[in-house]
């Protein structure tokens, strides 16, 4: 006999407890945005805000107001200094906004500064970048651009795959196009026309009766409007290594959705539940050890990676902590209620046993 987990007759009512769940997503996302309204956006870091990063680390102990100290008469743009590690490493990051100052002048200005206020600390740096202003907006428009499309592509598989409704899905596509198309003419930013490429696909959604679609995609941007707003309110830099963890959680969210619609469809399909929501709860239940053994299993090596993992791929951990748990939680919380919600219509036709 296989480990039972979950017991197979649990009934928790999960359908039951979506309108709390709608007012805790709805709080959070509001924290999240008024986070950024009042921080003008994400805090960029330099690979999509441009300038110059430096990486020193010093033999003996030194913390950041000697660091801050021996720097400040350089007179650098925008520069912030951050702590890499613990304070026994004595390893900082020193960031510089985007200057008329190339990198090697940096370099040489920092090490004669440190070797002239620090001696005896004996800073070596370490590693140098520097992003430029135009790199750092394309960077940021693609990043953007392959949330957006890996979104879109997730709407048509679902709506193909859930509801074998691949002309629909066609549909959708090239309503998209064609809107997407005059929001360019319009001449917005690419901020912008992600916005309005979310909000169409979105309406077609609704309006061609993709539910499964709809349900996964307000998920997903759930996801990440939830992990954004959480790094806003923590002030955290908004980096390659974050967007990476991002679609990361898109596709880890989108896994456990699919998993729950798998088993609603069956349902459905095979005439084995009462009402919608009976069907809905059942199926969440029916899944609910699976999910919660994959999650907490994955949450322990992320972890791991977080704590054990350095500065480095900190923020890509923290991203996928906060991502994980969240996915997890809308899978059950917040796509199937809205498949309750907007897929009533077309249960009686889902639900049609299939012949022998």
């Amino acid at each position: 006999m296989g480990l039972q987990f979950i017991r197979p007759n649990t009934k928790i009512d999960f359908v039951g407890f979506r309108y709390v769940a709608y007012c805790v997503s709805a709080a959070l996302i509001l924290l999240g945005l008024v986070s950024l309204v009042i921080k003008g956006g994400p805090r960029y870091g330099i690979d999509f805000a441009g300038g110059i990063i430096v990486q020193v680390k010093f033999e003996e102990k030194t913390d950041m107001n000697q660091v801050r100290g021996a720097l400040e008469g350089l007179k650098l743009p925008g520069m912030v200094i951050q702590q890499m590690g613990t304070a026994e490493e004595s390893e900082y990051l020193v960031r510089t906004s985007n200057s008329e100052i190339s990198s090697e002048e940096v370099r040489s200005m920092i090490g004669q500064s440190l070797a002239k206020d620090l001696p005896q600390a004996k800073g070596e740096i370490r590693r140098l970048e520097m992003v430029g202003p135009k790199v750092g907006a394309d960077l940021r428009s693609k990043a953007l651009e392959a949330m957006y499309y890996a979104i879109l592509l997730i709407a048509i598989y679902i709506s193909g795959r859930f509801e074998q409704r691949w002309t629909a899905a066609g549909i959708m596509a090239a309503g998209l196009f064609v809107g997407i198309s005059a929001l360019q003419f319009l001449g917005l930013s690419t901020s912008w026309l992600i916005v309005g490429a979310m909000v169409i696909t979105l309406g077609l959604c609704l309006y061609l009766k993709l539910t499964y679609a709809l349900g996964a995609v307000l998920a997903l941007i759930h996801d990440v409007i939830i992990t954004v707003g959480a790094f806003s309110l923590m002030n955290k830099e908004f980096d390659l290594t974050v967007i990476a963890a991002l679609l990361t959680i898109i596709g880890y969210s989108l896994n456990d959705t699919i998993i729950v619609f798998d088993r609603i469809r069956e349902t459905l399909r095979y005439g084995k539940g009462g009402t919608f929501a009976e069907v809905i709860n059942t199926s969440i239940n029916q899944t609910l050890s699976r999910t919660i053994l994959t999650s907490g299993l994955t949450l322990i090596v992320v972890i791991c990676l977080y704590i054990l993992g350095g500065a480095v791929i900190h923020d890509f951990a923290l991203a996928l902590l906060i991502g994980i748990f969240v996915g997890t939680y809308s899978s059950i919380f917040v796509a199937s209620p809205i498949l309750l919600h907007f897929g009533k219509s077309r249960m009686a036709q889902d639900s049609v046993p299939a012949k022998a």
